[in-house]
């Protein structure tokens, strides 16, 4: 990872643009997830909508990696090729991350919703909004980086259920990946954790899990699923530090 960017008030003003019209991006593509509806499909108008709204997609920009979109769904957790095959059924719980990168900037952002939720996956996805909404609270000036992952793995626990321990959240600017990483959980000291400072930006990301925290990697070289099976859930927002708090850029 590059080592966070602080960005001045100009710079964050950029990316707040950026992130607005990645959370209209995100908007719209929530509103797709239904049943009978393939992953290929959300692909296609992400990449349509991305490019209306003047930016490109970010995750294109990674090494190695042509879509636009990640999509995920039940156990798989991270970076699902969106694929064609990929069809939603009643029931599935479907996570869609993106990124815009707009006039020197990227964004990052994340949903997961239920096809029809029983009351008990209903609960699951409440927990990982709670957990979000928290650490959000926490990225503010005097904090540190432990205290946003702190927020993550109290709350994700709290309500019975794990914290990925083996991905990240992370700095956003300029790069896609900057430093620092914010884990879902804590480890180490909190003197030694980087301090939030005024004029970063962090891509904050809820992951947990149903069962067990333990991940593997698909046979395609990039799904990331739970190895138990069980459902798992991705949920991020953009946050820039400012003088009045956290800024949430990709609300949509």
């Amino acid at each position: 990872m590059q080592q966070v960017t602080l960005k001045t008030e100009e710079e964050i003003a950029v990316m707040k643009e950026g992130g607005l019209r990645l959370g209209r991006v995100k908007g719209q593509l929530r509103k797709m997830i239904k049943e009978g509806v393939a992953a290929s499909q959300i692909e296609e108008e992400a990449i349509r909508l991305i490019e209306t709204e003047g930016g490109k997609a970010s995750f294109k920009m990674v090494e190695g990696y042509s879509w636009a979109t990640c999509i995920n769904v039940n156990a798989g957790l991270v970076h699902g090729i969106p694929k064609e095959s990929v069809v939603f059924k009643k029931g599935d719980v479907v996570s869609v991350d993106m990124g815009m990168f707009y006039q020197g900037f990227h964004t990052d952002t994340s949903f997961t919703l239920s096809i029809e939720p029983s009351g008990e996956v209903k609960k699951f996805l409440e927990a990982g909004e709670a957990a979000l909404k928290k650490a959000i609270a926490k990225t503010t000036l005097g904090n540190r980086i432990f205290d946003i992952s702190l927020a993550i793995q109290d709350s994700v626990e709290s309500a019975g259920y794990s914290p990925i321990r083996a991905l990240t959240g992370h700095g956003v600017g300029r790069e896609l990946h900057e430093e620092p990483k914010i884990t879902c959980f804590v480890f180490g000291s909190r003197q030694n954790s980087p301090e939030i400072k005024l004029g970063m930006a962090l891509a904050i990301e809820v992951m947990y899990a149903q069962g067990k925290p333990d991940v593997e990697l698909g046979r395609d070289g990039w799904t990331i699923s739970v190895r138990d099976g069980k459902i798992s859930a991705l949920l991020e927002e953009t946050v820039a530090v400012s003088s009045h708090g956290p800024l949430v850029l990709t609300e949509g």
